[in-house]
């Protein structure tokens, strides 16, 4: 019998980064696992509130973790980048201040009180930890030999440092799975750096300039592959480069990357839905 767990799916896994999600699913259940969409979820509310006060911006978030308490739950998994940082950070914020917890349940008249306690994990913390390196390498269907994978982390999934998953300034989650899985992890120093975020709205120029920097960086190492965890980065780190270099990376999820060494059929895996197309590295590398 398959160990089910709650996860939240976030808005943009059921639409541009759909290929995530299906990836993670279909490398879960050859794992052993399941992911179990929480019942009734609603966006995280994308980005985490800076304000100290702005107790409105974590209704949504706990509204979420009260689903998990309905379960009979206490750890809720998640995919993306920045829904992981925005729930951790919330959960953090709500069940560290009674007053505060008791504000947020007094203004969710309709809600079951949220009484504290929900663990927000990201899948890496979960294939790390509980799965573990070993039992994946064992499941390996496809062996990644010959491949060189650049793993890209962005902002969201180590600082604060205190909700982070990894050492923010040496971190080696990605990269171990990607050994485990046969490849080699390409070691770039811009790996923890932003790729330019919501900028890419406001300031195109800028975060143009740091996709040129990241993925310069990835191609002198000579990087078949970019790995990622974040739907927007992904979208900056594929749409810039088209325009800063002649011959742009292939940028996946590590959750394809996953499932492909795992032996999920293709048609699973949602490589159609990338902007460069990996298969033909794949082919060449792995013999995919």
């Amino acid at each position: 019998m398959a160990m089910k767990v709650p996860y939240f799916p976030g808005c943009a896994l059921k639409d541009q980064a759909a290929g995530f999600e299906r990836a993670a699913m279909a490398a879960l259940r050859k794992l052993g696992w399941e992911l179990e969409e929480l019942p009734r979820w609603n966006c995280c509310g994308t980005v985490y509130s800076l304000s100290s006060d702005d107790l409105m911006r974590h209704v949504a978030p706990v509204r979420n973790f009260i689903r998990v308490q309905e379960l009979g739950e206490g750890r809720l998994v998640t995919l993306c980048a920045m829904c992981y940082n925005t729930l951790r950070r919330s959960a953090r914020f709500v069940s560290g201040d009674p007053e505060r917890l008791q504000r947020i349940n007094a203004f969710m008249d309709e809600e079951p009180d949220y009484r504290g306690g929900v663990e927000v994990v990201h899948l890496l913390q979960l294939l790390r930890d509980e799965i573990g390196y070993e039992e994946i390498e064992a499941r390996v269907e496809r062996p990644l030999y010959g491949l060189k994978v650049a793993p890209y982390y962005g902002c969201m999934l180590l600082r604060p440092r205190e909700v982070g998953i990894d050492d923010p300034d040496r971190p080696e989650t990605m990269e171990l799975l990607c050994e485990y899985l046969g490849a080699e992890a390409v070691n770039s120093p811009h790996r923890m750096e932003c790729c330019g975020a919501y900028q890419t709205v406001a300031d195109p120029g800028l975060a143009r300039e740091r996709v040129a920097e990241i993925v310069g960086a990835a191609a002198r190492r000579r990087a078949d592959l970019i790995a990622t965890s974040c739907p927007l980065c992904t979208y900056n780190l594929e749409r810039y480069q088209l325009s800063v270099t002649p011959h742009p990376i292939p940028v996946l999820y590590f959750t394809q990357l996953l499932a492909f060494a795992l032996g999920v059929p293709e048609g699973e895996l949602g490589f159609e839905g990338a902007a460069v197309d990996p298969r033909p590295v794949l082919s060449q590398r792995v013999g995919g």
